[in-house]
């Protein structure tokens, strides 16, 4: 635990990666798929003498120009910059895994921005063929970079077992192909390379649709229903892929899609399914709208339909995203390293035996020989996790000096525990709020809850989305003492909390822990019985999911690397 935390109130850093990604993703993909419409429709346009159709396509080109090389390309940085803060560890695995893939990624980019500008800024400056082959170099560059991402971002979802024989040892680099061709990559190659086509039609469809219908209809005619076919692929195809793709998917992870199948009408554990089906509302949509206004009516096709179109494009990206985020829970990288960075085999018993907290920088001297005298304290005197601990009140008129340092200490432990282990996932008030999930809880309900999270037994529910609890004894107490006093807000006057529960207002149900990142809780999972009812909570998770990267991932969780 030698990274700092990155505190972002209110949306947490998921949706700072989320967010970022979700733009890039719809850029970065215009990007490839208009790498290839821009030299189809070129040639298109020579071999079959559609002389006006050329001011059309400079123009596109100069908007493509602008949209992937300035947005696209700052927005792909922007994400680097995301994920190193909100998830280092995760930024270091795929870096020091892929150093030959990331250098070849960036080699490829470079040739894509330029080839791009060539583009534009040889338009009727040059041979009509040269001018056409230059196109197709930059759709050669453009799917390179998407053939190179691709490998390390299904690694993320799929290490595949070769790999994870080998991680943590120092020999990854030896299996660098087999993790870069892992088990999804060729079904996520055929998805993204779809989607890359239809985005492709759905830009062009905002430049054509600019085109003025009563001067020009013909014109606008034939570039609105030539670039409407370029869905057409996309609606055939990405079903099988997508069933090729889930096949190659892990079991448990499948299992979470399952799990909100199963319980969509009580919404426990739906976020995964509610991602998709908004990606399949919005794809049907986006089908209606473009045959029935674009295809059938293209001389009054408007601007504004091309945004709306554009907009459920937005929906169905960024749906698509956090389901494919969500999936890793509660890893970053599955089967190696969970959400909050921690590895399965490297860290989990070590942080158990000699504390998460061992090695960190973050603490001062004072607090390190404070914690030494409260472990050094003999077990009949050490709190027992769980178990309500003593109070304390530092502000007390005559408690001694000595307790006050120690008991400031144990908090300052708590609080580097939840820094490390939770917010990267959840905040304090905002987003998968720790507040309103612990709300109306007493310390020894608190305790129970980092019990079963410490424990982390096979038939939990909450394994599914969320990573262990790991540390000493002393270390779990301590999160316990921070939450119930720095974080849990004390109960009304008059003793009536009013919690919602994870069935809606005015219903009962057992105390459940906090809820996963992207999770509901499950009002049938039992915790403390002295504790009232809490609500559950969402994702992303990137983000992505968090820390998952996105990017992933937007904020998506973000998936922790960016797309082409």
């Amino acid at each position: 635990m030698n990274y700092p935390s990155w505190e972002v109130p209110i949306i947490g850093s998921g949706w700072v990666i989320g967010g970022i990604a979700i733009i890039h993703v719809l850029i970065s993909h215009f990007a490839v798929g208009g790498g290839l419409y821009l030299p189809m429709a070129e040639r298109k346009m020579l071999r079959q003498g559609l002389t006006e159709w050329g001011p059309v396509l400079r123009g596109h080109s100069k908007f493509f120009l602008i949209l992937t090389g300035v947005f696209g390309a700052s927005t792909g940085v922007a994400i680097w910059f995301a994920i190193g803060l909100a998830s280092p560890e995760a930024t270091s695995t795929l870096i020091h895994n892929f150093v030959f893939g990331w250098a070849m990624e960036w080699v490829f980019f470079l040739l894509e921005l330029t080839t791009a500008a060539v583009y534009y800024y040889t338009w009727g400056r040059i041979d009509d063929k040269l001018h056409v082959f230059v196109g197709w170099v930059y759709a050669g560059m453009s799917l390179a970079t998407l053939v190179i991402i691709n490998g390390i971002l299904t690694f993320m979802l799929t290490p595949g077992s070769a790999w994870l024989e080998v991680a943590g040892t120092g020999q990854e680099a030896s299996r660098f192909w087999q993790a870069f061709f892992n088990p999804t990559y060729w079904p996520s190659l055929g998805l993204r390379t779809l989607i890359c086509i239809t985005l492709a039609g759905v830009w062009a469809l905002v430049t054509a649709s600019r085109i003025d219908g009563f001067e020009n209809p013909r014109l606008k005619a034939s570039v609105i229903q030539w670039s409407a076919k370029w869905l057409v692929p996309a609606y055939l195809l990405i079903p099988v892929f997508f069933w090729w793709y889930l096949e190659m998917v892990p079991d448990a992870q499948q299992a979470l899609l399952q799990l909100g199948m199963a319980t969509i009408g009580q919404g426990v554990f739906t976020q995964v399914t509610r991602a998709a089906l908004v990606t399949c509302m919005s794809s049907a949509t986006i089908g209606a709208i473009v045959y029935f206004l674009a295809y059938r009516n293209p001389r009054d096709f408007t601007f504004g339909h091309a945004c709306a179109v554009l907009f459920l494009a937005l929906a169905a990206t960024a749906s698509t995203e956090q389901a494919r985020e969500m999936l890793r829970k509660p890893y970053v990288v599955v089967n190696h390293m969970y959400s909050n960075g921690i590895r399965v085999k490297k860290d989990v018993d070590r942080f158990n035996q000699e504390g998460y907290l061992a090695s960190t920088i973050w603490a001062r001297q004072e607090e390190r020989d404070a914690w030494a005298r409260m472990d050094a304290q003999p077990p009949a005197e050490t709190p027992v996790v769980g178990q309500a601990a003593p109070a304390a009140n530092i502000e007390t008129p005559g408690l001694k000096a000595q307790e006050a340092i120690d008991h400031a200490a144990k908090l300052a432990r708590g609080e580097l525990m939840m820094r490390g282990q939770c917010m990267a996932c959840h905040t304090v008030d905002g987003y998968r709020s720790l507040r309103r999930l612990l709300a109306g809880r007493d310390r020894e309900s608190v305790g129970s809850i980092l019990t079963m999270l410490h424990e982390y037994k096979e038939d939990s529910h909450y394994r599914k989305f969320m990573p262990p609890l790991v540390g000493t004894p002393q270390e779990v107490e301590a999160l316990g003492d921070y939450l119930a006093e720095k974080v849990v807000l004390p109960p009304p006057a008059d003793g009536n909390v009013a919690v919602a529960s994870a069935s809606g207002p005015g219903s009962s149900a057992a105390p459940a822990p906090a809820a996963a990142p992207g999770a509901e809780t499950p009002a049938s999972t039992p915790v403390a019985p002295a504790a009232p009812a809490t609500v559950p909570a969402s994702a992303p998770a990137e983000p992505t999911a968090a820390p998952a990267p996105v990017p992933a991932e937007p904020a998506p969780t973000p998936a922790p690397a960016p797309a082409p």
